[in-house]
């Protein structure tokens, strides 16, 4: 199936740490035998509303296609990391 992972990264992180935890979920879905297809930094962006008093947050879309126990992980995986602020994944 195709999916679509759309998670907001702590505009404090300096470059090495967020391309760390973006190649994080793309190793992640590649180990379990998925296949991403797109990887989109969006950038530094206004939050609608604060999101641990920040008001700003680093967005980034990655598509892919995998199993469904591939999204289960890639939810906990964000959970467990305190730079992800917000995370969702839906089907494409």
């Amino acid at each position: 199936m195709k999916y679509e992972m759309l998670y907001v990264l702590d505009p404090a992180m300096s470059d090495e740490a967020r391309e760390a935890e973006i190649a994080k979920y793309e190793n992640t879905v590649k180990a379990m035998n998925g296949t991403v297809v797109s990887i989109d930094k969006w950038g530094v962006k206004k939050l609608a509303y604060p999101i641990r008093y920040k008001n700003d947050g680093f967005f980034v879309l990655m598509a892919f296609e995998s199993e469904g126990a591939v999204c289960a992980e890639l939810t906990r995986l964000a959970g467990i990391s305190s730079d992800v602020m917000r995370v969702m994944i839906t089907k494409a």
